[in-house]
């Protein structure tokens, strides 16, 4: 399990939260003004949104306190990951449909999915942070603690 002591973590959870809750209320007025027609990416970015608020945010501070048999240190670090390239194909992608800043001029939905192409690569940038953090805890930690039993060479 990964060292949940240290505030540095719950900082950056915090943090990685409020971000999510941004982007999810940028995206979810762009899907709400324009009644739902809007690319798949906004939808992806809403789902980033969701995904982080109400899974990985909850998982990572509920799990390795009150359930550490499902907070093994190599699940945090996939689950760290695998949000980690959420992010960062979302707001990627976001990006490049939005194109540059001058399409979007004063219509405010798509001045509202810039910044939330902008929170989500923030966002991403603390997914890496994180993950980079919770995989050295996990390289760090010793799989079997306590003397090993010597290993048998068969030839």
């Amino acid at each position: 399990m990964a060292r949940y002591d240290l505030p540095l973590f719950y900082i950056l959870r915090g943090v990685q939260a409020v971000f999510a809750v941004i982007v999810l209320g940028l995206t979810g007025h762009a899907v709400n003004v324009t009644d739902g027609h809007w690319w798949d990416t906004v939808n992806f970015m809403l789902f980033n949104g969701v995904w982080t608020i109400f899974i990985v945010v909850p998982y990572f501070i509920l799990a390795p306190r009150f359930l550490p048999v499902i907070a093994h240190c190599w699940i945090l670090v996939a689950v760290d990951a695998v949000t980690m390239i959420f992010w960062f194909a979302g707001f990627i992608a976001l990006a490049v449909d939005l194109g540059d800043a001058r399409g979007c001029s004063n219509w405010s939905p798509c001045q509202g999915l810039q910044a939330a192409a902008a929170f989500g690569a923030f966002n991403w940038v603390l997914f890496l942070a994180t993950t980079v953090l919770n995989t050295m805890g996990a390289l760090r930690r010793d799989s079997a603690p306590g003397p090993q039993p010597p290993t048998a060479h068969v030839p």
